[in-house]
C-alpha cells in the first residue's frame, strides 16, 4: 500500500461547496448514523463530512475528526465553526500508523484516504478495536485516482482483521465497501 499523502492546500480542488452536487453526507450515512452516536472520520481533511456527521449525531453524539496535517485539522475547525457545529467535533491529529482513538465507536468513515496509509491492515486493525459490537466502518476510494484491484487488496485486508463486508453503497466516483465488525 502506498504512503503519499494529499497535501492539504490540494483538498480544496475536490472539498469545495461543489462537492454537496455528488456527496451528500446527509444521504449517504442516513441508514447508518443516528443521534448520539459516536463515529470517527479518519482522515477528514478539511472537515467537509465530519460537519455532515456531526450534523446527524447532534448534540448528544461527538463525531471525531482525524488527520495526519495539522493544517486540515485547522482548516476543518474553521469551517465547523462556521457551520455552528464545532461543539459537536473533536479535532485530533493522529499519525501515519497511530489513528489515535481509544473510545468506542459505532461508527468509522476512510473517505478517499485508505491508498494513503503504509499499512492498510494496520488500520483496519486498529479501527476493528474501537468499533462497538456490529459497529460498522465504510470505506470508499476514488476511482479516478485508485484502481479496482487496489481497492480489492484493501478489501482482503480489512476482511484479514476480522471485518465483514455488510454492503457494497453507491457512492459516485468511488468504490465503496460498508464492514460490520464481527
Amino acid at each position: 500500500m502506498g504512503s503519499h499523502v494529499c497535501p492539504w492546500w490540494f483538498a480544496y480542488t475536490f472539498d469545495n461547496p461543489f462537492r454537496t452536487l455528488f456527496h451528500k453526507p446527509d444521504q449517504l450515512f442516513a441508514p447508518y448514523i443516528r443521534e448520539g452516536m459516536t463515529v470517527a472520520d479518519i482522515g477528514c481533511g478539511l472537515g467537509f463530512f465530519s460537519i455532515g456527521l456531526a450534523q446527524q449525531v447532534r448534540q448528544r453524539g461527538k463525531v471525531i475528526a482525524l488527520d495526519i496535517q495539522q493544517k486540515m485539522l485547522d482548516g476543518a475547525e474553521k469551517r465547523a465553526i462556521k457551520a455552528g457545529v464545532a461543539d459537536i467535533i473533536e479535532f485530533r491529529q493522529c499519525t501515519g500508523t497511530d489513528i489515535n482513538v481509544t473510545e468506542p465507536l459505532d461508527f468509522a468513515l476512510a473517505f478517499w484516504m485508505v491508498h494513503e496509509v503504509p499499512d492498510a491492515a494496520s488500520l483496519f486493525k486498529q479501527i476493528q478495536n474501537t468499533l462497538k459490537p456490529a459497529g460498522l466502518l465504510l470505506v470508499a476510494e476514488p476511482k479516478f485516482h485508485v484502481s479496482y484491484s487496489r481497492f480489492q487488496q484493501e478489501v482482503d485486508s480489512a476482511k484479514q482483521v476480522g471485518l465483514s463486508i455488510k454492503d457494497e453503497p453507491k457512492v459516485m466516483f468511488s468504490y465503496a465497501a460498508l464492514f460490520e465488525k464481527r
